[in-house]
């Protein structure tokens, strides 16, 4: 008799298997197989990858049938924004938006990226996160003055509302998006 398991939750851990576990609040895809009765089964992890899988096996498959399990991050995204994008991405959205200038010659660019993204997640579904390529959309920034980048700034209903400028800390960012959520 065999089963299908279709359902299954795993810690995920960023260092080893033995390293204290958080649960998955991430998407998590399942490749079924089938497998023996599972009440009779015992799953064994076989290996396990710094990404988060795991490969789980039960000692009682004798045709090859496994587990495997790919936890993935959730995938929000930092995504650009283009002339034609601007009015309907940016000025016309219903929630705050933050719009980070870049150019991929600028250094503190890079730096302040990681943050960029870190805020994307934390505020996901509160506040739409987007980037403006200055190289590629120059009339985006000089409508709005951007003379030094990074720059980061605030709308809300289609208006500038705040703006930070320079490589700044995360707590700064963030102390300027909660004004306006």
């Amino acid at each position: 008799m065999a089963a299908v398991l279709e359902t299954l939750t795993v810690p995920r851990t960023t260092v080893s298997p033995s390293a204290s576990l958080t649960p998955i609040t991430s998407h998590l895809s399942l490749r079924r197989t089938f497998l023996p009765d599972i009440r009779s089964s015992k799953l064994n992890i076989t290996s396990f990858r710094s990404s988060g899988s795991l490969r789980l096996t039960s000692k009682s498959v004798r045709r090859g049938g496994r587990i495997v399990c790919e936890a993935q991050e959730a995938a929000v995204q930092v995504l650009p924004v283009t002339d034609g994008t601007w009015q309907s991405l940016v000025l016309d959205s219903e929630l705050p938006v933050l719009v980070e200038f870049w150019a991929p010659w600028c250094g503190p660019c890079r730096m302040i990226h990681p943050i960029i993204d870190e805020l994307a997640k934390e505020y996901n579904g509160k506040l739409s996160c987007y980037k403006v390529n200055t190289d590629e959309s120059p009339s985006i920034a000089t409508k709005y003055g951007i003379r030094s980048i990074p720059t980061v700034i605030i709308f809300k209903g289609g208006e500038k509302k705040d703006a930070v400028i320079g490589a700044v800390p995360k707590t700064t960012l963030c102390t300027c998006i909660e004004k306006f959520l």
